[in-house]
């Protein structure tokens, strides 16, 4: 009997153990299809700019250097001050330099004397040649005493103007304008024995040059780029330079002059050069600078920001594209310039695609996104 209830027990706990067994599974919920940031491609026009480091170099630099020996007198300057063109920095002792004028006008007054009496000899043997009482012989070696006096005393004359020439470089003066250094000679000291010594030295600071390099490669892409009709230049066929100096961005604006015409072989590296205006004369010769130039204006450029780029092993740069089907593609694109945070694309994107521009490395060619447009600057990407 009581076998028989424990039976009937049992039985009645396996029903619902069978029940829970016949159930269906539940359906899992259907996956999310991910969003994608992506940027509208709008090619505009763009001003195309490079930022090179630079050092700035005076406009002009003169070394003044005693041209005549003998001892500094006295020194007329305040070193670093500004100084004009025929100001006097030096004076040195001009008395031997005097003595050597006296002697050269005295050699003058002599020669002068010969020529003299040498002209009134030939005038005389003249009028007796006419009768015969002097040989032919002897006018003609009057003659040339004559011309020999004549010769003596323009040496004589070159003499005293060397000699007045040598006492007025006594006078030690400035070549050019612009801002004189600390003075390399003090009173006392013997200048110009056998080489000319160095005094000082003026450099014109304002205008002042700021000289850098660029490669050759975006040189020949810029000419190209203009040939070809995708890069307008400026009216005036020059460019405007910016220079930034120090943390503070100290910026001054000029004026692009030249490209040298030979390329460094060990670094294919072009030298160009700018002129800055400089009344404050805050660049001064070797500073380290920042120089923006602009090289024209690209009529359709295309920008996207830098975290868009991917590049696998091949190192060649990619970027994921939202096609009309929403489905995520791979496409190859060719790099230009960097500005900022982005990199110019040069070829690989049509007008009106989207590419994914926020974490590129979550998505992969051939899967379904929900494209979201973001606003340029938000994408890092506006003006």
């Amino acid at each position: 009997m009581a076998a028989r209830h424990a039976l009937r027990l049992l039985s009645v706990l396996l029903i619902p153990l069978s029940l829970a067994g016949c159930q269906p599974e539940p359906t899992p919920p259907e996956q999310a299809v991910p969003q994608a940031q992506v940027q509208l491609i709008t090619p505009a026009a763009h001003m195309l700019t490079s930022d090179l480091p630079g050092r700035i170099e005076p406009a002009r630099t003169a070394e003044v250097r005693a041209r005549v020996p003998g001892i500094v007198l006295e020194r007329l300057f305040e070193e670093g001050a500004d100084v004009k063109a025929g100001d006097v920095l030096f004076r040195i002792d001009p008395a031997p330099l005097e003595a050597a004028v006296a002697q050269a006008r005295g050699a003058v007054a002599r020669a002068e004397a010969n020529v003299y009496q040498a002209d009134n000899l030939v005038r005389r043997y003249g009028r007796l040649l006419e009768t015969s009482t002097v040989s032919q012989h002897e006018y003609d070696n009057a003659v040339a005493a004559q011309k020999a006096a004549q010769a003596e005393k323009l040496s004589a004359e070159a003499a005293l103007q060397t000699a007045r020439l040598n006492l007025d470089y006594a006078t030690v003066k400035a070549p050019i304008d612009g801002r004189i250094g600390r003075a390399l000679v003090t009173e006392g000291a013997l200048v110009g024995q056998g080489e000319a010594t160095p005094m000082a030295r003026i450099q014109q600071l304002d205008p002042i040059y700021a000289d850098f390099t660029q490669s050759v490669d975006d040189l020949l892409r810029l000419r190209a780029a203009a040939a070809d009709g995708r890069l307008e230049l400026q009216e005036d066929g020059s460019a405007r330079v910016q220079v930034t100096l120090g943390q503070q961005g100290y910026t001054l604006q000029g004026r692009l002059l030249f490209s040298d015409v030979t390329v460094d072989p060990s670094t294919s590296q072009v030298t160009l050069r700018a002129e800055l205006p400089n009344p404050d004369m805050v660049l001064l010769p070797g500073m380290y600078v920042r120089v923006q130039t602009e090289l024209g204006v690209e009529p359709s450029a295309v920008f996207v920001p830098q975290r868009s780029i991917r590049r696998g092993t091949d190192s060649i740069p990619k970027v994921l594209v939202v096609g009309t089907d929403n489905v995520v593609q791979e496409r190859e694109v060719t790099l230009g310039v960097m500005r900022g945070s982005q990199w110019q694309v040069r070829s690989g994107l049509e007008r009106g695609e989207q590419v994914i521009v926020d974490g590129v490395t979550g998505f992969q060619p051939g899967m379904t996104v929900e494209p979201v447009l973001v606003d340029q600057a938000d994408s890092g990407i506006a003006e």
